[in-house]
C-alpha cells in the first residue's frame, strides 16, 4: 500500500504543474470584474455509472462536448484528434486511421499486434470495445466524450488499470421531430458531412439515424513510380441506428445497431527522414513526396449491435447491457522500409509486411442493480460476462514483385467474467465516502493457425489463466457549495496478453500486471459559477507491466514484463466566463513515468545513436528510461470571442494543444525522441435564428507544424509525420 506521506513527497517533483495556476489569475481578476457574465452551466458525467454533477466526483475526469468537440473533428480527422485536448491523455497509431493506441497518464501500450490489450479501456455506449480495431470508430453526433484517469476497475468492463475513455451517443427523443446537418470541405478535397435525424414514431417509440462520410484525395506524390498525388488519401463512412421503445411504468429499452467502412492508404514509412546524430528532419524534406516500391493501403469493415434495458422498481433500478462487435475485415498493407533500393539514405534491405484480421466476434453481457435511497446509503452491484473469438494474420512480401513471401495466421479465445459492487455512504451533509469491490476472471486459448515459411520456435498453442480482486476507496468532502475536496485509492489489474510468433521469436506472454493508485484533488466553481476549476495529483506504482519490444536490429514484436514502473504527476481543468461574450479554458498535466526493472535490456536500433547504457552483450538497458509515448508535460487552451452583428452571432473560436518530446521505443536514442508538438486550430463564423444555423472558415494545424511522431527502427531511420496543415470551410444546420 502506498502511503499518503510519501506520495506528497514524491509528487512535489511535479510542482511545476501547479505554476499553470499563477497564468489564470489575470483572467480570474478580470472575471472578477464582469459582473454581467453568465453561469457555467452545470456539467454532468456518468463516471460512477450514476449521472451526478462533475463537482462531486471523487475521479479525475473530463468531458469534451458540444462545440469543443465538433470544433476538434471538423477538419474529418479520425480518434487520434483527441491527444492532448484534455489533461494526460495521448492517442497514436501507427496503422493510420485505424488500430489507435490510447495512454493515459503516460500508460498505456504500444503494441501493434493484432490480439494487443491496452490498459485503456475505450467504451462507447456502455460496451467495451477491447480490439484495438475497434476503437477507432469515427466520432459523429455524440452527447459527449468523458476522460476518467487512474483505475476504473470496479466498475467498468474489463482491462481498465490506466483509465477509460467513454463515449456516448445522442439518444432518440419521444417527443420532437429533428436533427442536424454538416458539411465541410477542405484542403485536398477533404469532405467531412454528418448529419442525424430524430423520429418520434408513437407515444412510446422514437428512432435517431446518424451517419458520417468523408473523403480526402490522395495528395503524395510516389517518386519511384512516377505516379502523382498516388497516397494519403482515403474515404470513411459509418451509420449508427438507435430505437427507443419508453412505455412508461418504469421500463426502457434502447436498441442500437452500427457499422463503418473504411478504404485508403495506410501509415507512409518514410525512410531515413531523421537527421543522423538528432531528432531534426532531413534537410530539404517533402511531405508532399515519397519513394515506395510496395504497395500501401487498407481496408475495414466493422459492425456491431446492443441492447440496453432498464426497469425502474421504486427502490432499485435495473439495467441489461447486452453488447456484440465484430470486425469482418482489415488489412493493412505497407513498405515498412520506406524506400527503394536506390533510397532515400542506407536501406539495407526491402521489407513490404501486411497485418490483418479475418474475423473478431465479441459478445459481452453485463446485469447491474443500483440503490435509489433517499437515506445516506446507496450502493450499485452486478455481473460481467465477455466472449471474443479473433482470427489474425501477417504476411510479409516480395517488394519488387509483390510475391507473398510467407504467411502467419493465429487464432485466440478469451472469456472472462466479473462480480463487481460498490457503496456510497454520506457520513454527513458534507463529507461522503465511497468503496468499491471487483473480482474478475480471465483466460486465453492462443495458437497458430497456419505458418507458410515461417519457422515457428516453440509451442504452437499457449493457455493463460488469471483471476484477480480489485477495490477503490475514495472520500469527498465539501468545504463550501462550492468547493469539493476529494482522495481516492484504487487498485487495478490487466489479464496476461499473448503475441504472435514470427520467424525468430516464438509466442511471448505477458503476465497479468497490476496497479496502485493515489490520487487527491480539488473541485471547485469560483466567481459565482462564472467559472470551475480541478486540480489533482496522484502517484500510481504498476507491477509486472506489460510492455512491448519491437524493431531493435530485425522486424520483431514481442511481449515482456518489467517488475515496477513508477507514475507521478498533476492535473488542471479550468473553464469560466472572462466576460458575457468572452469564453475560455485551459488544461495541463505533468506526467512522470519510469521503468524500474534492472534485469531489462532490448536489442539496440540499426543505425540509431543510443543514449542508454549498454551491456556486455550489446543490448541496451533500460532501467529509469520513461514509458514510450508517454509526454511530461500537456497543456491546451480554448478562446471564443462573440459579438452580436445584424440578425445573428460573430464568433471566433481559437484551440491549442501542446506535448512535450516523447520516447517512440523502451530505449533512448537521440533519433527516436520526438520532438515538442504543438497544433492550433482557428474558426470564424456567424450564426443565425438563435444558433440554429452556422457558416465557418476553419483551420487545423495552423501553424503547418511537421514533426516526426513515431519511427521504425530495425532497418534505417524510418519515421512518420503528423497530420498536414487543412484550411476549410463548413456549414451546419439544425432542424
Amino acid at each position: 500500500m502506498i502511503k499518503m506521506s510519501k506520495m506528497h513527497k514524491r509528487v512535489i517533483g511535479a510542482h511545476g504543474a501547479v505554476l499553470a495556476l499563477t497564468a489564470l489569475l489575470p483572467i480570474a481578476s478580470a472575471m472578477a470584474q464582469a459582473q454581467a457574465a453568465p453561469e457555467l452551466q452545470t456539467v454532468t458525467v456518468t463516471a460512477q455509472r450514476r449521472t451526478e454533477n462533475i463537482k462531486e466526483v471523487p475521479v479525475s475526469v473530463s468531458l469534451l462536448k458540444d462545440e469543443k468537440l465538433d470544433v476538434i473533428v471538423s477538419g474529418g480527422q479520425d480518434i487520434r484528434v483527441l491527444a492532448g485536448k484534455v489533461p494526460s491523455l495521448n492517442v497514436e497509431s501507427s496503422n493510420g486511421r485505424t488500430f489507435p493506441r490510447f495512454y493515459i497518464r503516460g500508460y498505456g501500450n504500444t503494441d501493434f499486434n493484432t490480439f494487443a490489450s491496452q490498459p485503456v479501456s475505450l467504451i462507447y455506449d456502455d460496451v467495451v470495445q477491447e480490439n484495438p480495431i475497434l476503437k477507432g470508430f469515427p466520432i459523429f453526433d455524440l452527447a459527449g466524450v468523458e476522460v476518467l484517469r487512474g483505475p476504473q476497475g470496479t466498475l467498468f468492463g474489463r482491462n481498465t488499470p490506466a483509465g477509460v475513455v467513454k463515449f456516448e451517443s445522442e439518444k432518440p427523443k419521444l417527443d420532437k421531430f429533428g436533427g442536424y446537418y454538416n458539411a465541410s470541405v477542405a484542403t485536398h478535397n477533404t469532405v467531412n458531412l454528418d448529419g442525424a435525424v430524430n423520429v418520434p414514431l408513437s407515444k412510446e417509440w422514437a428512432a435517431r439515424f446518424s451517419t458520417l462520410r468523408q473523403h480526402r484525395d490522395d495528395f503524395v506524390d510516389n517518386t519511384f513510380t512516377g505516379q502523382d498525388k498516388a497516397l494519403e488519401g482515403y474515404n470513411e463512412h459509418a451509420e449508427r441506428l438507435q430505437v427507443l421503445y419508453n412505455p412508461g411504468a418504469g421500463f426502457n429499452a434502447l436498441f442500437n445497431v452500427h457499422q463503418r467502412s473504411t478504404t485508403g492508404s495506410s501509415r507512409l514509412f518514410r525512410a531515413n527522414i531523421i537527421k543522423k546524430g538528432t531528432n531534426q528532419l532531413v534537410d530539404g524534406f517533402d511531405a508532399d513526396q515519397i519513394a515506395n516500391n510496395g504497395l500501401n493501403f487498407q481496408a475495414l469493415r466493422t459492425n456491431g449491435a446492443n441492447v440496453r434495458l432498464s426497469w425502474d422498481l421504486g427502490a432499485l433500478k435495473l439495467y441489461s447491457i447486452t453488447g456484440y462487435e465484430g470486425v469482418d475485415h482489415y488489412l493493412s498493407r505497407g513498405d515498412i522500409d520506406g524506400g527503394v533500393p536506390a533510397g532515400p539514405g542506407m536501406i539495407p534491405f526491402q521489407v513490404e509486411t501486411a497485418g490483418g484480421i479475418a474475423d473478431v466476434k465479441q459478445y459481452s453481457q453485463e446485469f447491474r442493480v443500483e440503490s435509489k435511497n433517499s437515506g445516506p446509503i446507496n450502493w450499485q452491484a452486478g455481473v460481467y460476462y465477455y466472449n471474443e473469438d479473433a482470427n489474425g494474420f501477417s504476411n510479409n512480401y516480395n517488394s519488387t514483385t509483390g510475391a507473398q513471401t510467407s504467411h502467419l495466421a493465429s487464432h485466440q479465445k478469451n472469456t472472462a467474467w466479473a462480480a463487481f459492487g460498490s457503496v456510497n455512504y454520506a457520513i454527513s451533509d458534507a463529507f461522503t465516502v465511497r468503496g468499491g469491490l471487483r473480482y474478475t476472471n480471465d483466460k486465453k486459448d492462443f495458437n497458430t493457425v497456419s505458418a507458410i515459411n515461417v519457422a515457428q520456435i516453440g509451442p504452437a498453442a499457449v493457455g493463460e489463466s488469471s483471476n484477480k480482486a480489485n477495490w477503490d476507496l475514495s472520500g469527498t468532502y465539501k468545504l463550501n457549495k462550492d468547493v469539493n475536496v476529494y482522495a481516492r485509492m484504487a487498485t487495478g489489474f490487466r489479464a496476461p496478453s499473448i503475441a504472435t510468433a514470427s520467424a525468430s521469436v516464438p509466442i511471448t506472454v505477458a503476465a497479468a500486471e497490476t496497479i496502485t493508485s493515489v490520487e487527491a484533488g480539488v473541485k471547485a466553481d469560483l466567481l459565482n459559477r462564472r467559472a470551475r476549476v480541478a486540480f489533482s495529483l496522484y502517484d500510481y506504482r504498476v507491477k509486472n507491466q506489460q510492455l512491448t519490444v519491437v524493431g531493435g536490429n530485425s522486424n520483431v514484436n514481442r511481449l515482456i514484463n518489467a517488475a515496477k514502473t513508477n507514475g507521478r504527476g498533476a492535473e488542471l481543468d479550468f473553464e469560466g466566463f472572462v466576460t458575457s461574450n468572452f469564453k475560455v479554458s485551459a488544461g495541463g498535466s505533468y506526467n512522470f513515468t519510469e521503468i524500474r526493472d534492472g534485469s531489462l535490456s532490448v536489442n539496440k536500433c540499426a543505425q540509431c545513436t543510443i543514449t542508454n547504457p549498454v551491456n556486455a552483450a550489446g543490448r541496451v538497458v533500460i532501467d529509469g528510461n520513461p514509458l514510450p509515448q508517454a509526454p511530461k508535460w500537456i497543456v491546451n487552451g480554448t478562446a471564443r470571442y462573440s459579438m452580436e452583428v445584424g440578425e445573428g452571432q460573430l464568433f471566433v473560436f481559437t484551440d491549442w494543444a501542446y506535448r512535450s518530446k516523447i520516447n517512440f521505443f523502451l530505449y533512448e536514442a537521440k533519433e527516436f525522441t520526438g520532438k515538442p508538438l504543438v497544433e492550433g486550430g482557428l474558426r470564424v463564423g456567424y450564426t443565425w435564428d438563435g444558433g440554429k444555423y452556422e457558416v465557418a472558415a476553419y483551420g487545423r494545424n495552423i501553424t503547418g507544424t511537421e514533426r516526426i511522431v513515431g519511427g521504425i527502427d530495425f532497418n534505417n531511420l524510418t519515421g512518420f509525420t503528423n497530420e498536414p496543415r487543412l484550411w476549410g470551410v463548413q456549414f451546419k444546420g439544425n432542424f
